[in-house]
């Protein structure tokens, strides 16, 4: 079923087709069944790539940007997030995950064949914004409370040379079933002239 979200690029489902609805204008609601996730194990373990991303081509240099929320009851490694994937052994993903202490949590996974995973802000609110900018061959992912001040993650490079899809994806790894809501979804070809001063 075709997704479409104003002001964002064409949307398709990649890595096989997820479940999505648009219940208002502007409002995405993406939901993971249970065994859900991205994972290419840092210590060799089987690689996992159950979820579904709904995502677009960029055609250039971006920044897109969600505030991200998780609407059922939170389980280990839940997340609502925003990804980018070139091949299984090529993508990285800006998570708002549950960890195993209980606390939600900003997240980043890089992977070049295998997993970096980094744990970044503990969020006490119920939502996180979430930032992708690419400019040129790099990327950068970042967090903000509001929408307008941003937190550095990471910035970082695939080492893929083929086309890229960026967009939305829920995950339920440990859950019966992951619903996450994405709200004011932006996208511009306008990026940050520094990714560490909160523009």
């Amino acid at each position: 079923m075709k997704v479409a979200v104003p002001g964002v690029p064409p949307l398709e489902w990649v890595n096989g087709e997820g479940v999505a609805e648009t219940p208002t204008t502007g409002v995405l609601v993406v939901t993971a069944a249970a065994g859900a996730d991205w994972t290419n194990d840092a210590f060799g373990g089987p690689q996992q790539h159950a979820a579904s991303l709904l995502g677009f081509l960029p055609p250039g240099d971006f920044s897109f940007s969600v505030r991200a929320r998780v609407l059922t009851e939170r389980t280990t490694f839940d997340a609502a997030v925003l990804a980018i994937w070139g091949d299984s052994d090529h993508w990285a993903k800006l998570c708002f995950e549950y960890s195993p202490q209980g606390q939600a949590m900003v997240v980043s996974v890089v992977t070049n064949e295998y997993s970096d995973d980094c744990n970044s802000a503990v969020v006490s609110a119920d939502s996180v914004y979430l930032r992708v900018v690419r400019s040129g061959s790099g990327w950068a992912f970042h967090s903000s409370a509001d929408g307008h001040k941003w937190v550095f993650v990471r910035v970082f490079r695939l080492t893929y040379e083929g086309p890229v899809h960026v967009g939305f994806l829920a995950q339920a790894p440990m859950g019966d079933q992951c619903v996450t809501e994405f709200k004011n979804i932006t996208y511009s070809t306008n990026v940050p002239s520094d990714f560490r001063d909160g523009s």
